[in-house]
């Protein structure tokens, strides 16, 4: 293959990240976030805190996600076969999506549930120290967890000319976007819960850490619901980032054997997976058998790449108009 149409595809592994990247990332959010439920949980039960009820409530819907996107790396890689030609891996945004909808109710209604259940409440606080050691603790562990998800996401997204945060929304990888929301939204709640577990104590007045218990369900929920949304998206079929399909243009038209490109659709199959479906036009003009075989080649040179699981080409009507580089129609 030519050195441009080499170049040109790595773009479509959506920023180059290999597998061990995600399941690193999976693998230190799981630690972390299995030691910080377990001390929150212990937290809990000492200072009465409905804030650090919430929290472990949080960290436990966390740890259990873990699980599940395990489960989607493992099954999304599994090779195509002949009654799944396009390879398994949509399942990634099927157990993302379980995940998804585990924060949403083992963390976010769990949480606000038991906010509104203690919002009435006049309990005095127990042991305001060990909450905010553990708090403390969980800030820090969180944090690692985060940074590892934030490395990630900012490598990817310095190759694909994105923001961090543009990125994580945008990558077909569910699990970096999994563990880079939550650990988000775990920072933010442990702000939130140390928050009301200060007023409770300055005050007296249990209402604030309830008020904090709601607050960081509904942050959960909101986290829950994009979540939902994207692997929803990525279920139905998405198309691939502009920046794939003129990369995946740009590796055509570097072939020597490819005169023009007049269609091209690139779609979305999993985590740095696409399918290729288009139109092209042949250098030369040879008998319909050679034809076919040059064609056969093209698609087995694009398919070359780790990131294309299927390509299928046509060729092009001779009234067809061209697609550039850049992926607009040439005059």
């Amino acid at each position: 293959m030519p050195r441009e149409a080499r170049e040109a595809i790595p773009l479509q592994q959506d920023g180059g990240a290999g597998e061990n990247d995600s399941g690193l990332t999976v693998a230190i959010a799981f630690v972390a976030n299995l030691v910080i439920a377990i001390a929150k949980s212990a937290a809990a039960i000492l200072t009465g805190s409905a804030s650090l009820v919430a929290e472990a409530a949080h960290s436990w819907a966390d740890t259990g996600n873990e699980v599940f996107l395990v489960m989607a790396n493992r099954r999304s890689r599994r090779p195509p076969e002949p009654t799944h030609p396009h390879g398994f891996g949509r399942e990634a945004y099927v157990w993302s999506l379980f995940a998804a909808m585990g924060l949403f109710v083992a963390g976010g209604a769990v949480s606000i549930t038991h906010g509104v259940q203690e919002l009435f409440a006049d309990e005095p606080g127990g042991d305001y120290l060990i909450g905010y050691i553990v708090l403390a603790v969980s800030f820090v562990l969180e944090g690692i967890s985060f940074l590892q998800s934030a490395r990630q996401a900012r490598g990817e997204a310095a190759s694909m000319n994105r923001d961090v945060i543009e990125h994580v929304l945008e990558t077909s990888d569910p699990t970096l976007r999994a563990v880079f929301a939550e650990d988000s939204a775990a920072l933010i709640g442990v702000a939130i819960a140390t928050l009301g577990l200060a007023l409770h104590q300055i005050t007296g007045e249990a209402v604030f850490d309830a008020l904090g218990s709601i607050l960081v369900g509904v942050l959960l929920g909101v986290v829950a619901l994009v979540l939902i949304g994207r692997n929803r998206r990525f279920l139905v079929g998405q198309e691939a980032d502009p920046q794939v399909r003129e990369a995946t243009i740009r590796a055509l038209l570097a072939l020597p054997e490819v005169d023009r490109v007049t269609a091209l659709r690139v779609e979305v199959v999993g985590p740095r997976m696409v399918t290729v479906v288009g139109d092209i036009d042949l250098v030369g003009d040879e008998i319909e058998p050679d034809v076919a075989f040059r064609l056969r080649g093209v698609e087995s040179k694009l398919s070359a790449s780790p990131a294309v699981v299927h390509a299928v080409l046509s060729l092009s009507a001779p009234d067809e108009t061209s697609i550039g580089p850049d992926g607009d129609p040439l005059s």
